[in-house]
């Protein structure tokens, strides 16, 4: 009591086998260290390579010692390595030992072939996290991969997102990385971001600069849970939003319509039937799979009281010279009141809106409705504000809506606008998408660059923005995630890195700043041989 704190690690004074040790094939490994020491999940926090089925292993820690017992045979030939990274630590004050590693072989020789690189996130959080990522290969011949087992050999990144497999043997390999938030050593598609080569990685000498680059795909194929009456409407009720959906029936768009919501379909007739009405639905989701269906939907009479009509507006929106508006409507729209439907400007000001300033998104759809107008400089206010008074808007379901909208939009001033940001973009081929973002990751300007490695984007409010950029392989105007059963990376996605390495990009008035050129990221895939590197000696 009253001494100084123990800020020293455990330190190893021996192990059985001993490291480097060569044809034995240990039944129990036993660490002994210069002070008690306790283990620290011991189950995730041991790294052992090749792998091992843990569920086997009995991890003890008893004094200064550490017990492992197998329980299971060890392949021929073969070299082992525990790397316990932190998980021995010492009883007072919690510290990890230091660089444990335990080396042995089965055969006559250790093998020494090792595998380098870096991983990196397709959309970066603002803080990237890399730890619990994990790199794995698996021997090509296996018949598990990165979704349903644990690797054959494996390495945690560390905190910049580096990673090292070392005493491989020789042969050929596929490799993943991913992160492992839930620490069971396999990727989980539905939740985790992961990545993995194409190629076979043949490893006979050193293999360095290996690149991957993590995202999230969900394989979950996509598909119709089921399908029923609502009201006098037809749902269509899917396990996942498509990022394409396709209906196809002669009366679409006239006597038909529907909207996409919450993973569900819901087809509206203009007049209730008890026919039985074909549609040809094609469902796409992000990862590429196509879903084709033919189904039967029926239209009777219903009490049910239909839903009530709600629309909102992109409010709070800055303009420039032309005003945009989008009103979203949660059911398809037949008509407008153009008499209640205005923008105002100023206690006396209205500015009617007609016909022409009219367009929806999608006529077999109806609900998502634009209101383009150009508001010339003339005009010197600051606030402009849509109106619509209840009933100005008819759904399909004689619906109207019952409150009042009101909705206000910002229009800037030259004087107080940036000219101009331009720039190339470098070691990438078109087509792609450039996307100027705020500093919420808020799209506020995009545009596609079909035969052109040059952007630009004029007159912008100031304030501090992100470039993103998406190499739009197949000129879709999406990103595309990857697709491990189709055996396709992700789109490659990079931003604009300023000269502090971070992606700000501040915007004042009146400026028009120099070339702002945006250099792609390393594909995943990039392998470089060391000048060094050694061939196995097996």
């Amino acid at each position: 009591m009253g001494g100084p704190r123990d800020e020293d690690p455990p330190k190893l004074v021996e192990a059985n086998p001993l490291n480097q040790s060569l044809n034995i094939k240990p039944e129990i490994i036993t660490l002994t260290f210069d002070e008690y020491i306790k283990l620290e999940n011991a189950s995730k926090g041991i790294i052992i390579t090749p792998r091992l089925n843990k569920d086997e292993i009995v991890f003890t820690a008893l004094k200064n010692q550490v017990s492992i017992k197998l329980n299971q045979e060890l392949e021929d030939s073969t070299t082992y390595v525990f790397n316990f990274q932190k998980s021995v630590v010492d009883i007072s004050e919690e510290n990890p030992a230091e660089n444990l590693k335990l080396v042995f072989s089965t055969g006559n020789s250790i093998d020494s072939l090792s595998v380098t690189g870096s991983i990196s996130y397709l959309f970066p959080p603002s803080k990237p996290d890399f730890s619990n990522v994990i790199v794995g290969i698996y021997p090509v011949n296996d018949t598990t991969d990165v979704f349903t087992a644990s690797p054959y050999y494996l390495s945690q990144t560390d905190s910049t997102g580096k990673f090292s497999i070392t005493n491989i043997k020789a042969g050929d390999y596929l490799a993943y990385a991913w992160k492992d938030s839930n620490g069971t050593l396999k990727a989980e598609f539905k939740s985790e971001e992961y990545d993995f080569l194409l190629d076979t990685l043949t490893i006979n000498k050193n293999l360095e600069n290996i690149q991957f680059n993590l995202s999230k795909a969900d394989l979950t194929p996509i598909r119709i849970m089921r399908t029923g009456q609502y009201g006098n409407n037809f749902d269509v009720v899917l396990n996942r939003m498509p990022i394409e959906t396709t209906i196809k029936n002669e009366e679409l768009g006239k006597e038909y319509f529907y909207t996409l919501s919450d993973n569900r379909i819901r087809i509206y007739p203009k007049n209730p039937t008890n026919d039985s009405i074909p549609f040809n639905i094609t469902l796409q989701d992000s990862v590429g799979f196509q879903k084709d269906s033919l189904i039967w939907a029926k239209f009777p009479e219903s009490e049910r009281k239909p839903d009530k009509l709600q629309v909102t507006a992109n409010s709070g929106k800055s303009f420039y010279n032309t005003l945009e508006i989008e009103l979203k409507f949660t059911k398809p729209i037949q008509s407008i009141n153009f008499d209640s439907l205005y923008i105002t400007y100023d206690t006396a000001s209205i500015i009617p809106i007609v016909p022409s300033m009219l367009q929806f998104a999608d006529s077999v759809k109806r609900d998502l409705l634009k209101v383009t107008l150009s508001i010339p400089d003339t005009v010197s206010r600051d606030v402009f504000t849509i109106k619509a008074s209840d009933s100005t808007f008819l759904d399909i379901e004689n619906q109207v809506n019952e409150t009042l909208l009101s909705a206000n939009y910002r229009k800037l001033k030259r004087e107080n606008l940036a000219d101009e940001i331009s720039g190339r973009i470098l070691d990438a081929k078109p087509p792609f998408i450039v996307q100027l973002l705020n500093s919420k990751n808020e799209l506020i300007r995009e545009e596609f660059l079909e035969n052109t490695d040059a952007y630009s984007f004029k007159l912008l409010e100031p304030g501090t923005f992100k470039i993103r950029v998406i190499e739009d392989l197949n000129g879709n105007k999406r990103w595309d995630p990857s697709n491990f059963l189709q055996k396709r990376n992700a789109e490659r996605v990079f931003y604009f890195i300023n000269e502090e390495n971070t992606q700000e990009l501040i915007i004042r008035s009146g400026w028009t700043r120099p070339e702002q050129d945006i250099k792609a990221n390393t594909p995943t895939g990039t392998i470089k041989s060391t000048n060094t590197a050694v061939e196995n000696e097996n």
